[in-house]
């Protein structure tokens, strides 16, 4: 597994033509491998997500089974005349094998907080549709309904440091909601090729509580959407950990 750092040169209008269309970023990063890993649920897959930073930058992260070739985006989304590569990969397997359950850290999550609710034009109340969640409140409501599956606990905010009497319970913020719609395919117009759903980051912080099902969260990562940006936890260490 490797996780890969990539600056992109937010002045480029290649950048900014990536930037608007998570599709088009899904085939720039699968273009990085000569053979895409299966999404079958098997095995790890590739995740990405883009992280604002600073002026005139953005950073693009990836996860991946394979070692990735970022040449193609340099020359389209980065700075091709420096001498540096443009991008960064860490052995991110080395990583996950020194995790231990019980060991608290910092968490970024960018994902797609979905629920199915009743379509209206059903009286018998059998056929559904995936809507997204629109308030904090629910989305973080969604994050809490898959900590246990997903290996881990959201930390709980001791009640004196408590923000307010209710919605502060656990030490995690939701912010840069984005509501997203874009086409699969640039050559129909049909919009049965729309693709809708709202990408929300979390930041808090976590503890372990299954390091198995915790280390698979992080390679085949959590949530819908996964193909265009959502789903990719990252980590960073804190006092606690």
């Amino acid at each position: 597994m490797y996780l890969t750092r990539f600056r992109i040169n937010t002045a480029r209008s290649g950048a900014r033509r990536l930037l608007g269309s998570p599709h088009l970023m899904h085939g720039a990063v699968n273009m990085a491998f000569p053979d895409a890993p299966p999404r079958n649920g098997e095995g790890p897959r590739v995740l990405w997500r883009v992280d604002p930073a600073a002026s005139a930058r953005a950073d693009l992260f990836i996860v991946s089974p394979d070692r990735p070739d970022l040449t193609h985006l340099v020359e389209q989304a980065g700075w091709p005349h420096l001498d540096q590569p443009g991008w960064t990969t860490f052995a991110y397997k080395e990583f996950l094998d020194r995790l231990t359950a019980g060991s608290t850290w910092a968490f970024r999550l960018t994902a797609n907080p979905v629920h199915h609710i009743r379509k209206e034009s059903d009286a018998a109340g059998t056929e559904t549709k995936r809507t997204a969640h629109i308030t904090p409140r629910h989305q973080i409501g969604w994050l809490l309904a898959r900590q246990e599956h997903a290996g881990f606990e959201i930390v709980r905010t001791p009640p004196e440091q408590q923000l307010t009497e209710h919605g502060h319970e656990h030490q995690v913020i939701v912010h840069n909601r984005t509501p997203l719609q874009f086409r699969k395919s640039y050559q129909s117009r049909s919009p049965r090729h729309d693709v809708r759903l709202t990408r929300v980051t979390f930041d808090g912080r976590l503890r372990i509580t299954d390091i198995d099902a915790f280390r698979r969260t992080l390679t085949h990562g959590l949530g819908k959407g996964k193909a265009y940006g959502c789903g990719l936890m990252t980590l960073a260490p804190t006092r606690a950990s």
